[in-house]
């Protein structure tokens, strides 16, 4: 048969734990936990503390070894919770991050929950909810041309408004001015998707 651990309380504790199992404003949980080492102070055991108190044996038994082992802060506090387990392992996280942004999936130009969801091995809400939470949109590219033309507002005023209101009886026609020309590169590289801010391109 299980002995129950001794209490023997200090002037200081007693008077501490007699106004706890009294007190009005006290929470429930402390009131009962001070009354649980109180009568264990006296020499009772824990099922008759139990059936006092209207509780079971386990609970008499939890703060009484509590409060042997950690005195009035054992009791004072709940213990410790392990807390939620992540749904994502970090590992996981990063990858999902690091592919979004420094790579391209095969014969695509970006990814998307469905291409990159079987490459990391979670299902499509996952990918979704981590790049809502690093604010990546892989799917939107932000393109931008910059003119070094000192008169380039007074031209793009005249070229889109020939477009916008064309003379009457007038038919616009756009032509390159360099025909047969191919634009094989950019003029400027394009910045990288990052959190907060598409991907860009000249």
């Amino acid at each position: 048969m299980r002995v129950a651990v001794p209490i023997v309380l200090t002037t200081d504790e007693r008077t501490t734990l007699d106004r706890w199992a009294r007190g009005r404003r006290t929470p429930a949980r402390l009131v009962i936990r001070a009354r649980i080492v109180l009568q264990a102070a006296a020499g009772r055991r824990n099922d008759e503390i139990a059936r006092a108190l209207d509780t079971d044996r386990e609970c008499v038994g939890r703060w009484r070894t509590r409060f042997a082992q950690q005195r009035l802060a054992g009791i004072a506090r709940d213990a410790p919770r392990a807390g939620r387990t992540p749904a994502i392992a970090p590992a996981v996280l990063r990858r999902i991050v690091m592919l979004t942004t420094t790579a391209t999936p095969p014969a695509a130009t970006h990814w998307s929950t469905r291409t990159l969801a079987p490459v990391v091995g979670v299902s499509l809400k996952t990918v979704h909810r981590v790049w809502q939470a690093h604010g990546l949109k892989p799917h939107l590219v932000q393109r931008f041309k910059l003119s070094r033309d000192r008169r380039f507002l007074e031209k793009l005023t005249d070229v889109v408004g020939l477009y916008l209101n064309p003379p009457d009886h007038a038919l616009v026609l756009c032509a390159d001015e360099k025909t047969q020309i191919q634009a094989l590169d950019r003029t400027q590289p394009g910045l990288p998707l990052k959190k907060g801010r598409c991907g860009t391109l000249t």
